[in-house]
């Protein structure tokens, strides 16, 4: 008996010292993928993730966008809701795509920065002088009935290497403020419109990397911020990669406005590749800084494709054939997740999404 039960107390020690070494191996703050896709969804939705168990923050935002929690497994949901946000469907544009739509035929400018729920006030108080309450999707469909009655028209914007896009940082940068591996946002300032669509619109963010930054050291030596730029949002939330390419150069060399122009307001601009680089630009100085609003051009580093709003007139049948799709709004059915009435409502639980 003694044996055996020793046995037993052997084995469930070697069992905790085998869970605490696995634990070990796997940090605490290590996110995993359904933490991931939860904190996309509520940066779109609150604008920075939530803190709480999974399970309360998914109910919290499915009842946020939809007025009801969503059936299903946890990842199931998760799901869901990241092709309702960022894909869409064959009958349905994602969010994104349609509040973007939205603020532009509105503001002429997109907020992807701000939350869901700030850009529908916005929204709401421009057209109605209030913000209105109830579920997030169903404010936004109805936005879009008032703005776009015949329906929101998406097509594939085709664009080209070397397109040119022009933006602005939104924040002042300094060698005290930033470290390296930091991701910083500049602002579109001009739309881009390629073939009657609008692909990316004034608004939408370039993401750029700090790669370097040296504080101004002994002998005089000087500051050093270097920026290189990664990628471009499009109004539909898909992604074109950009770089300091030759035409952007040229384009910034001749605007005096910008950051590598004759007389621009960061004198000791270096400007950097693309030739082994990513393209970039590197300032030096006497604790040298990056004003927000400092302007810039990049361009884009390869031919893509990104979905975009067509602003020309309502497509023929044969031009929908070839390519662009004609979206309705009105109440989504259940196989394109969320159905809601005109009256903010979701139908009773038990429909399937």
């Amino acid at each position: 008996m003694k044996r055996i039960m020793f046995g037993m107390l052997f084995f469930s020690l070697l069992l905790c010292v085998c869970r605490a070494y696995a634990a070990a191996e796997t940090p605490a703050d290590e996110e995993t993928p359904q933490q991931e896709s939860l904190q996309r969804v509520e940066t779109v939705v609150y604008g920075a993730p939530s803190a709480g168990g999974l399970l309360l923050r998914l109910a919290k935002v499915e009842r946020d966008l939809f007025g009801m929690e969503l059936p299903g497994s946890l990842t199931e949901r998760q799901q869901a809701l990241l092709n309702f946000i960022e894909a869409g469907t064959p009958t349905q544009p994602s969010l994104m795509f349609k509040v973007g739509v939205a603020e532009w035929v509105t503001l002429s400018k997109v907020t992807p920065s701000l939350p869901l729920s700030d850009r529908m006030s916005n929204l709401e108080i421009t057209l109605e002088g209030e913000p209105q309450i109830g579920a997030l999707s169903a404010r936004l469909e109805r936005v879009l009935t008032k703005l776009l009655p015949d329906g929101v028209h998406s097509a594939q914007a085709q664009i080209p290497a070397a397109t040119i896009l022009k933006a602005a940082f939104a924040k002042t940068l300094t060698v005290r403020n930033v470290s390296k591996g930091d991701i910083v946002e500049l602002s579109i300032t001009e739309d881009c419109v390629v073939g009657g669509v609008l692909a990316v619109a004034k608004g939408n963010r370039v993401f750029a990397e700090v790669t370097k930054v040296k504080m101004p050291r002994s002998f005089g030596r000087p500051s050093e911020i270097s920026v290189e730029f990664r990628e471009a949002e499009g109004i539909g939330g898909g992604h074109v990669p950009v770089t300091l390419g030759p035409q952007a150069k040229k384009a910034m060399e001749i605007d005096s406005g910008t950051i590598g122009a004759a007389g621009a307001s960061i004198a000791g601009a270096v400007l950097l590749g693309p030739l082994g680089l990513a393209g970039g630009f590197l300032v030096r100085g006497s604790d040298k800084q990056i004003p927000a609003g400092s302007r810039v051009y990049v361009e884009t580093s390869e031919d893509a494709s990104l979905v975009g709003y067509s602003i020309t007139e309502r497509p023929s049948p044969a031009e929908t054939a070839i390519g662009t799709t004609t979206y309705d709004n009105s109440p989504q059915q259940p196989s394109d997740f969320v159905p809601i009435d005109e009256s903010g409502q979701t139908p009773p639980p038990g429909e399937s999404f």
